[in-house]
């Protein structure tokens, strides 16, 4: 048993003739734990990149609600009548008179109307 762990501290299995299997073998390992630290590191990126994302995407959705919150205050009445109210004009105080447009369809009917009267 001693001299087993001992020719495994002197690495002898390195240096025996069929070394070359051992040699192989250790290489493939080495090869092996490159490709596992490289795809690790790829795999970190990605998630970084992904929170940052995210992080990015709830920036600008709390500045989208504060942005249409705010046009929401712009668009009120109050807001427009204190705006005009600095530049000398008032709200009427009149009420509006609703304008009716007709279609074609009825213009060309008032139109033969007009033309029976005639």
């Amino acid at each position: 048993m001693k001299n087993g762990i001992y020719s495994l501290l002197k690495a002898k299995f390195l240096i025996n003739d069929d070394a070359l299997k051992n040699w192989k073998f250790i290489v493939f390992l080495v090869v092996l734990g490159m490709i596992m630290i490289a795809n690790n590191h790829q795999y970190d990126a990605k998630n970084y990149k992904i929170t940052e994302l995210t992080n990015q995407v709830k920036e600008l959705r709390s500045e989208f609600v504060d942005r249409r919150s705010e046009l929401m205050k712009l668009k009120m009445e109050s807001t427009v009548e204190k705006k005009m109210e600095t530049r000398q004009i008032f709200p009427s105080e009149e009420q509006p008179v609703k304008i009716i447009v007709e279609s074609k369809k009825d213009k060309k009917s008032f139109w033969q109307k007009l033309k029976i009267w005639q």
